[in-house]
This record gives structure tokens, sequence and C-alpha cells, in this order.
């Protein structure tokens, strides 16, 4: 699947994991797509695999292979397909597997940034125009609700996973988010750069906290908005009125299901990469799973891998790389040679949304 052709020397040292179910199918397209957008200028790329997920967990009994994690720090960016497969599941009936616990916190990759963009071109099942969708959720990445990951007390009546929030971890993450917006632009709908917390700080001592945190550290950005919403609210929000935000940030659990959602309104989950940021490691993936029932049938969506892949070249200082493959990906849904059926699908295919994308990357 990866092109083994010498290479010049010191390439950029790229890390894929192919993931389980369409994630092979998905990394092929995006390695092709950064093939391409490295030879036009004259970038070297060198590509090495690590097996991991719910297929390595069946053939191993882990999901990483001994010495996984010193392997991806050493690579200078990690780009991850989807993993998971239903079938495979841990005694307590759990999806055995999954990456998320075990890259998040051995890596520290304390930062989930997911851009949500509707793009020229795509249809969504919202009637908002081209432009006027485009934030950034932050994702608290290592506590939160999912630190109970295997952690939970459960019997044959009652079961219990506990949410713990810091103080340290809620400061750097929404630090992140602020600094996050003094790099964009601003919300669609008013142009100002603003960071909205998202919690339930109403009900839960724990979201009290995530919001005194963000209002201390919201002190030291005086340039930047700072506002307040309770989940249930930018839930209907993200939905009726996404022009109003920029960045949001907020809680782990929350940051997974308030990203589908935002994802619905932009063309489905096929349509949103992200980035898995730490301080001296990152990865990134689609925000979706790993659909194993459209595995292999040349049906799964590429571009939010393609999109993913080009967070990682940003994250490098491959700018320029990055540039032509986003652009690359607007030319092929503005144009319509590259669209989304009903279900997420894109017309023709994988491979055809491939070529769609590699042929305008000269544009």
């Amino acid at each position: 699947m990866i092109p083994h052709d010498t290479l010049p020397a010191n390439p950029l040292a790229i890390t894929v994991i192919p993931g389980d179910g369409i994630g092979p199918e998905l990394i092929h397209s995006a390695v092709e797509v950064m093939l391409g957008a490295a030879a036009l200028l004259d970038m070297p790329l060198a590509f090495t695999e690590e097996s991991a997920g719910a297929g390595t967990f069946e053939r191993t009994g882990s999901a990483l292979l001994p010495g996984a994690l010193d392997r991806l720090r050493a690579a200078d960016g990690v780009l991850k397909g989807p993993v998971g497969l239903p079938g495979v599941r841990n005694a307590d009936g759990t999806e055995a597997g999954l990456l998320g616990g075990l890259l998040r916190l051995g890596l520290d990759t304390f930062a989930n940034v997911r851009p949500i963009r509707l793009r020229a071109g795509v249809t969504s099942v919202t009637r908002f125009e081209p432009g006027s969708i485009d934030y950034v959720i932050v994702r608290e990445n290592t506590e939160g609700l999912y630190l109970s990951r295997g952690a939970g007390v459960r019997n044959h009546h009652a079961a219990v996973d506990q949410l713990m929030i810091t103080r340290v971890g809620t400061e750097r993450i929404v630090r992140f988010a602020f600094e996050t917006a003094r790099q964009r632009q601003g919300a669609p709908a008013d142009g100002l750069r603003r960071v909205t917390c998202v919690d339930k700080s109403n009900v839960l001592r724990s979201f009290a906290l995530f919001r005194e945190v963000f209002d201390e550290v919201a002190e030291d950005y005086p340039d930047i908005i700072a506002d307040h919403m309770y989940a249930d609210a930018a839930g209907h929000a993200l939905v009726m009125q996404p022009g109003r935000f920029d960045v949001l940030v907020m809680e782990n659990f929350l940051g997974d299901i308030l990203s589908d959602v935002g994802a619905a309104t932009v063309g489905g989950l096929g349509m949103c990469p992200s980035g898995n940021i730490g301080t001296d490691t990152s990865y990134f993936e689609p925000i979706h799973g790993s659909a194993p029932l459209i595995a292999g049938k040349d049906l799964a969506n590429p571009t939010s891998q393609i999109l993913s892949a080009a967070m990682l070249l940003r994250s490098c200082g491959r700018d320029a790389c990055a540039r032509v493959i986003e652009g690359a990906v607007d030319r092929a849904f503005g144009e319509g040679a590259l669209s989304v059926l009903a279900g997420g699908s894109p017309a023709g295919g994988t491979a055809a949304a491939t070529a769609a994308i590699v042929q305008r990357l000269r544009d």
C-alpha cells in the first residue's frame, strides 16, 4: 500500500496507522494525495506503517504493539486511520482495539482540534451558504468523562463512570483555545474573534470548575471575546446559528458529541478532519469510525482523511503543501468533480474521489 521508492536525504518521516474497516483505504488515498502535493513542491516524504487497532488486538491481544508509543514519538508526523470493529469486545462488553485512550494519554495529546467548515459545492442537510459555517471545536482530550475508560465500576444492577476535570488540564486546553482564536479571522457572522465555553455548569460541579478556570484564563486575552453556553443550547445553536461561532472549547465527552452535530451541517462526518495535539507529539485522523460494513467496497469518503493529512503537514511546518491539498479539495467540490451522496459516500467511489483531488493539485 505504501510506496517504498528510494527518497532523497532527510525526508519528512511520517508514520501511518492504517487501522480497521475503511481505514486502510482512506490511508491509501491520503498518502496518494500527499505524495502528489509533495512532488509539486520537491518535498520528500518517507512513510512507515504501525499496526494498531482492533485487528491488531485480535492477533496479539493488544491494540498497540510493544514500543509503539516510542516509535510514534520519533516520527515527524503521525496519520491515523479509523479503528475499531464492533465484534471485537473486552470481557466487560466495551469495544476492544480502540486507540483513543492509549494514544491520547500515552502521548499526552491534550487538545483535540476539530475544524468544522462548509465548503463550496458540498451538499448539506441545512441551508447555509458556503463560508457561513467555519469554526473550530477544541476538545479536552485527556480527562473528563472518558478518563473513566476501563475504570468504571459495575455489577449486574448498576454501573458508575466518573467524570474528572482538573484545574491544570482545563487551563491548558482553554489557553490553547484562545491561542487558536488569535490565529483565526473570527466568526463568519460578525468577524469577531470569540471563544465559547461549552459546559453544564448549572448542573455539575466539575463543569462549574471548568467554567471558573475558563473565566480566569480569559482575562489574559482581552482581545478575544469570552462567551458561555450550556451544552444543550450549544447543540441547538450549532444547527440554528452556526455562523456565530469561532472557537468552542469543552470537555472530552461533550466535544465528541457536539463535533458530530456540527459535521452534519457541513456534509457529514466524512468531511471533517481532526488533530490530537500535544506539547511534543501530535497525530491526525478523521473524526468518524471504521465503518466495517462498507470496507473494501470503494464507498468511503476520503475527504476527512485527506484534510487530516493537510493538518499534519501544517503542524510540521509544511504550510505550502497543506495549502496545495486543501485547495485541491476545495476545487474538486467547487467544480462538481467531487460530490457526496446521501449517506456519505462519494459519487463514483473512493478511488474516483481521490483521483479528482489529485488531478487538481496542480491547479
